[in-house]
């Protein structure tokens, strides 16, 4: 892999990172992986491995290995930042992993692509920047509110992101995913997104748990069009920003139980426990700007996502 013929693809044994890297070999690019594994998944990319063996090489590190890192990324064309610590919770009981992992872990990867002549880099960001604003729907423009570690270290990871496009001539641009869903998503943690946690205790006859009254909203979007803003996004010229990517339409918990319910074929009855702390009550994107700059538009309805998504799981036969 040489000659700016390949990408990396950082936490690309992850959820959406083995759906983007996938999505680059389809393309006929060769794709360097790096994932230390800590949440990222073997079996996620074993398909990928089978099937492609001469497009995605493994690389086993932790993208806090500077001269490692500097290493893989020498010569390639674009990297895709999708490793972090993702779980809003699990900084909140660990905010000092979490600041190393997403802003230590962020600036270095930024460090490895400059050093390495890489041509773009496009990473992941997130909607808990906005915080708990009562404004809706969250815009580009708004002033940043985050509400706990996690979105800290994202905002830092976006003015990072910036910078090394101002003054280093790196082109960067951040994508601020709001909820993403699809096939590969670990519902096992706990730490895990609350789809999968709905869809694997659905399966198994159970109702689903709700932290809070279940009319906190989302906006939920499917994995393939994360992968498809991804693919436009290091395609444009763009770079300096962070562009919302999402459906720009709000559901709330209770609602999402419903169109579930509709799809495994019997009602359910959210179990509602105690709301946790530092949660966004409410949280849907203006799309707009990604639209203009990018050409994004997502292609993936709610209940054919979910649809997609609950079949997937049916055939893991995942035990809750």
């Amino acid at each position: 892999m040489v000659g700016n013929s390949f990408d990396v693809v950082t936490g690309g044994a992850g959820f959406i990172g083995s759906h983007l890297c996938r999505a680059l070999v389809e393309q006929g690019r060769r794709v360097r992986v790096v994932d230390n594994f800590a949440t990222g998944r073997s079996e996620n990319l074993a398909p990928l491995l089978e099937q492609y063996p001469d497009q995605c090489e493994v690389c086993r590190q932790d993208i806090r290995q500077l001269e490692e890192l500097k290493a893989v990324c020498l010569g390639a064309a674009t990297v895709y930042h999708q490793a972090a610590l993702t779980s809003v919770q699990q900084s909140v009981e660990d905010p000092l992993e979490c600041n190393s992992v997403n802003v230590e872990g962020t600036l270095k990867v930024l460090l490895a692509a400059r050093d390495g002549g890489v041509k773009k880099v496009i990473f992941a960001t997130s909607t808990a920047i906005y915080g708990n604003s009562e404004v809706l729907p969250k815009h580009e423009a708004m002033a940043p509110e985050p509400v706990s570690p996690y979105a800290v270290t994202k905002y830092i990871g976006e003015v990072y992101g910036r910078v090394f496009s101002d003054i280093y001539q790196l082109p960067t641009l951040g994508l601020r995913y709001f909820n993403v869903f699809g096939p590969n998503q670990d519902p096992k943690s706990e730490y895990a997104a609350v789809i999968p946690r709905f869809i694997t205790r659905a399966l198994a006859g159970k109702d689903p748990i709700i932290f809070g009254d279940g009319e906190q909203s989302r906006d939920f979007i499917f994995v393939e069009d994360v992968v498809a803003a991804n693919l436009r996004a290091a395609r444009s010229d763009v770079h300096g920003k962070s562009l919302n990517v999402a459906c720009g339409q709000q559901c709330t918990l209770n609602q999402l139980v419903e169109v579930l319910g509709e799809i495994v074929g019997r009602k359910l009855t959210p179990d509602y426990h105690p709301a946790r702390p530092a949660e966004v009550r409410h949280s849907v994107a203006d799309i707009s700007l990604a639209r203009e700059l990018i050409g994004f538009e997502p292609a993936t309805s709610l209940a054919e996502g979910l649809g997609r998504t609950v079949q997937w799981f049916q055939n893991q036969k995942l035990e809750v």
